[in-house]
């Protein structure tokens, strides 16, 4: 008998011997791709580093390959470099010049892309709207943005018709419409840029000349915090420096390559983390307006993508579909994204067998950004800049001090706010509205004179075996008054203000609540009303019209009282404890809009078990 369980004791020994000199040696030949990144310099402010010479110097190298696939479409980088080109000569003859804003509300296809292009030539600065957005939210983007030209897409004239006596850009010379389908007409209040437009002037710009690297490239929205969308400052050394980045540490692309993007194009993930980075290094790209977990792996292989663009909601609707013959053999690589939880990872590991999977962290508007260079498993990765996770009081919403009045570190592997100090490395560079960006910056945190970024974020370090002696670290979850839902983060302020317009609700409290198989957090509001009385067709259908898709609540609770603290805040943990649990709430109904319905309903226990069982299809 001892003999025997000396003999497995060697075996084991051995095989985790073995085991641990492969990681070693694997982790080791990670370093030629680490060294360049370590060695990267950041363009100086005054550099020609742009987006616009990136692509300029991939057309020159690469003019006649095929840069994008769309539907039934294939572009080369020639043709959008002649169509980008086309467009900024006619800008710039309708008074647009260096620094000035330009709206862009339009869905993922080519028209985005060479847009954006023609502005960044030019020096202009590009207004990316959210195409989910109407109404209040939609006037304040435009508005706040201080815009001389609107670029929109045929697609989305009717959101745009319901603000046009609201928003500040009022000519028709100056609302630019691009079309869509063979078939669609410019509405009389807009101008067809395709017909006004010189097709000969294909040649690159000389103004491309006077493009820096410290020129603000695009404007990108955040929910933030609270209150209404803030416009994130993206200026071309973060766009160029982000593209070396990404593309020689995390995907470890170059031009043979073709990336699968379906992510919004507004976005800091779909426009920097893809379509930039493909441009970088002369990569193919395939773009979709909308995701479709369906025709997911069918589109892989059409268009042999080696590589995705993520984020962890696709990936579980990925994850949740049925096997398909495609998925097998299929050529994706290697991905880069955010949100894709533990539970998973072996998936894609395992069953569409992807050799490298990249998981990055970092906000849009953030000064720091983390990547799983190494390519372990369950992790963000590890970071550069210097950063403290503190101790954090989710209930009171604010970080934690000790008897003494300072912050509290927490231990290894333990969860705590995120803070990313702000250094010459390290830039914040804010939004729009300066007040909103000094609501983001701890001061005098650990020294006098010390300024940190508040990412909003719960983190916390983990062990993952032999990592070149650096932290790895976890994402956890968000704190504070946003949640995120369909890839898009909610402020629940802006909801609430939104749904208090409703003549027969009188307050409401909106919070995210978990549900079953789904990422993110479901949008919940509990209100008091007289719910005989109340008009649940007028307000599905006011609900429709005044938030966008992903902001909708899922759950209605009518509560006797809402509950608020001393200084009259919302009470909202309770709520989010209880949620829509039936076996938890006493007293109050609860309603629901189920996946597919446009009007709510009473939720009832045997619903209540399918959502809970994860077949409810959010």
């Amino acid at each position: 008998c001892k003999i025997d369980y000396s003999i497995k004791f060697v075996y084991i020994f051995k095989y985790q011997m073995l085991e641990s000199i492969k990681e070693f040696l694997r982790v080791i030949g990670e370093i030629r791709y680490i060294v360049p990144l370590l060695r990267y310099k950041w363009p100086d402010p005054d550099d020609n580093a742009s987006l616009a010479h990136s692509f300029e110097q991939s057309v020159e190298k690469y003019k006649n390959k095929d840069f994008i696939f769309f539907e039934d479409e294939t572009w080369t980088y020639s043709e959008i470099n002649n169509t980008a080109n086309i467009l900024a000569h006619k800008l710039i003859e309708d008074g647009i010049s260096h620094g000035d804003k330009v709206i862009l509300f339009m869905e993922n296809r080519p028209s985005y892309v060479s847009t954006i292009l023609a502005l960044n030539k030019i020096g202009a600065i590009g207004v990316l709207i959210n195409t989910s957005l109407k109404g209040e939210p939609l006037i304040h983007c435009i508005n706040s943005s201080n815009s001389k030209k609107c670029i929109f897409g045929a697609e989305l004239s009717g959101s745009l018709e319901g603000v046009l006596s609201s928003i500040n850009i009022t000519a028709k010379s100056d609302i630019y419409w691009v079309q869509d389908l063979p078939n669609g007409n410019c509405p009389e209040w807009a101008t067809d840029i395709n017909k006004i437009l010189d097709l000969s002037k294909t040649d690159n710009l000389s103004e491309t000349n006077n493009v820096t690297a410290k020129d603000i490239a695009f404007y990108i929205f955040t929910s933030g915090t609270t209150g209404v969308p803030k416009a994130a400052l993206f200026p071309n050394v973060k766009i160029v420096a982000s593209s070396t980045n990404i593309t020689r540490g995390g995907y470890r692309m170059n031009s043979e390559d073709c990336l699968y993007n379906c992510l919004p194009l507004y976005h800091s993930t779909g426009m920097m983390l893809g379509l930039c980075a493909c441009i970088h290094v002369g990569a193919s790209t395939f773009i979709k307006r909308k995701f479709s977990a369906s025709s997911f792996w069918k589109e892989v292989k059409k268009y042999n993508t080696t590589a995705f663009i993520y984020v962890g909601e696709l990936c579980r609707y990925l994850s949740l579909q049925d096997p398909v013959d495609e998925e097998k053999d299929n050529p994706i690589t290697k991905m880069v994204g955010n949100g894709l939880r533990p539970d998973l990872w072996d998936c894609f590991r395992n069953r569409f067998c992807v050799e490298r999977i990249c998981e990055i962290y970092g906000a849009s508007e953030g000064n720091g950004f983390f990547m799983n260079l190494l390519n372990k498993d369950q992790t963000i990765g590890m970071t550069n800049n210097k950063i403290e996770l503190l101790e954090y009081d989710i209930g009171e919403n604010k970080l934690k001090k000790d008897i003494d009045g300072n912050f509290i570190r927490v231990k290894e592997n333990q969860p705590g706010l995120a803070l990313v100090e702000i250094g010459p490395n390290a830039i914040f560079n804010g939004y729009t509205d300066k007040k909103a960006s000094d609501e983001k910056i701890f001061r005098n945190v650990f020294n006098d004179g010390d300024s940190w970024f508040n990412t909003g974020d719960i983190l916390k370090t983990m062990d993952v075996g032999f990592a070149l002696g650096r932290k790895h670290y976890q994402f956890v979850d968000r704190v504070g008054d946003t949640f995120r839902w369909k890839s898009e983060n909610v402020s629940t302020n802006e909801v609430a203000e939104i749904l208090n317009l409703f003549n027969q609700v009188n307050m409401a409290n909106v919070y995210g609540v978990k549900i079953p198989k789904s990422e993110g957090r479901a949008g919940m509001v509990a209100f008091n009303c007289e719910l005989k009385e109340f008009k649940w067709s007028d307000f599905s259908k006011f609900v429709a019209e005044k938030l966008p898709k992903y902001a909708q609540p899922i759950f209605i609770r009518i509560i006797k009282e809402l509950e608020t603290t001393g200084t009259f805040k919302l009470k909202k943990n309770d709520l989010r404890e209880e949620a829509y649990h039936l076996d938890k709430i006493k007293g109050d109904q609860i309603y629901i809009k189920k996946p597919g319905n446009s009007s709510y309903e009473v939720l009832d226990k045997s619903y209540y078990d399918i959502i809970m069982s994860g077949e409810a299809g959010f």
